[in-house]
């Protein structure tokens, strides 16, 4: 198609020969004069590297879709790419009706996120180059998973960048505004229209999991949200203390506590540093879960960062009865696995507590994490023992 190709310098090349899905505009010798969509993209010696989504305003100009130079995108391989993506989520469904179905570039779909929600998909589309093939996408989804409806909850802030729309809009059929999530036994609400996310965190599903099977006697859940964690907790404890700031998200944790018929849990407004400097000295805690939003939105605030992390460990740290255990999580993509695990050295050391390392943690099975790609891994977590006395 004239003008559907685009030449790139010699870094360019090299970051797709190393792995990496992303060319940035700077190394776009020559760009396509063709809109938003599929180009072809060849090197300054004019060899063909693949084929690739296209976003003219976007500093992230090319996302490779395919190295066939003769690949056709057309519906047929949306539906066969995506066809893998569901087999890779094989199994999850025994535990679970609520998983990502699609996680971008980790499954070879770049800027192409799908989580399903019992009976509906949420989907979102977060580049102007996969923007173009709408319509193929929800017909390779609607085929292959048979849904009730599709929600497109394309609001990410990326989208201004992309000098797209933000909007959320049904698609196929209407999507419910409260959905129920079985989570291993454990129901709760999703949100899929207002919720954080696609309508509920399903990247923390397994690590709920986790701590939720070792959790004994008293237990506190910081940054609660609508208490997925706390739900998970309170099948083991004899009590819960589920704290967050937003009075909303506690009036949907107490929904989700109604669903569970779970009475042990006491949700609590309240700011989590705060609540923990009042707490740190007339409390203690046998299981204890961290899981803030993402300090470091940008590199200019790793530091910043790491020094809220730090202080929300050490507190917490202080806080565990002895052999007492602590799940934390970071979900910043800035903060490094090694920058997090030297954070929680500094914590343990600056609490006075010597702090067994149990677990590390990363994203499930249907958040694939693509090594050559960083940007398709950002979770990462630990679990904590706490030894001796405080």
């Amino acid at each position: 198609m004239t003008g559907a190709h685009a030449v790139v310098s010699a870094r360019g090349a090299r970051r797709w020969a190393d792995g990496h899905a992303w060319i940035f505009r700077s190394d776009i010798a020559v760009p396509p004069t063709a809109g938003a969509g599929a180009v072809a993209v060849r090197d300054q010696r004019g060899k063909p590297l693949g084929l690739a989504l296209w976003s003219p305003q976007s500093e992230i100009s090319l996302r490779l879709l395919d190295p066939d130079p003769d690949a056709v995108i057309d519906a047929s391989w949306w539906k066969r790419r995506i066809a893998v993506a569901l087999a890779r989520r094989a199994g999850l469904e025994r535990d679970t009706n609520a998983f990502r179905l699609v996680h971008g570039e980790g499954d070879g779909l770049p800027s192409l996120v799908v989580d399903r929600y019992d009976r509906w998909l949420v989907l979102q589309l977060l580049s102007a180059g996969v923007e173009a093939f709408r319509d193929d996408i929800v017909e390779a989804l609607d085929a292959l998973t048979e849904c009730d409806g599709i929600l497109a909850r394309n609001d990410a802030s990326v989208r201004t960048r992309e000098g797209l729309p933000r909007v959320v809009e049904d698609i196929k059929n209407v999507v419910p505004d409260e959905i129920t999530v079985i989570e291993h036994g454990v129901r709760y609400l999703a949100a899929p229209r207002t919720g954080q996310k696609t309508g509920a965190f399903l990247d923390q599903r397994e690590n709920r999991v986790l701590i939720g099977a070792h959790a004994t006697g008293r237990s506190l859940d910081l940054f609660s949200y609508h208490g997925s964690f706390a739900l998970h907790l309170a099948r083991n404890s004899t009590s819960v203390t589920a704290v967050d700031s937003s009075a909303a998200a506690l009036t949907r944790g107490r929904q989700n506590a109604a669903l569970n018929g779970a009475t042990n849990i006491d949700f609590t407004e309240a700011d989590a540093f705060e609540f923990l400097r009042a707490t740190e000295k007339n409390a203690e805690f046998d299981t204890i879960v961290v899981d803030p939003p993402a300090f470091a939105k940008n590199r200019a605030s790793i530091a910043g960062a790491v020094r809220g992390y730090r202080d929300l460990n050490m507190h917490a740290m202080r806080l565990l009865a002895p052999g007492g255990l602590l799940f934390t999580a970071s979900c910043s993509y800035h903060l490094s696995k090694a920058a997090f695990l030297d954070m929680l050295r500094d914590a343990a050391a600056a609490s006075g507590r010597r702090m067994i390392l149990r677990e590390i943690t990363a994203q499930p099975l249907d958040h694939p994490e693509l090594l050559t790609v960083p940007e398709t891994g950002y979770l990462k977590g630990a679990l904590l023992e706490a030894v001796g006395p405080a």
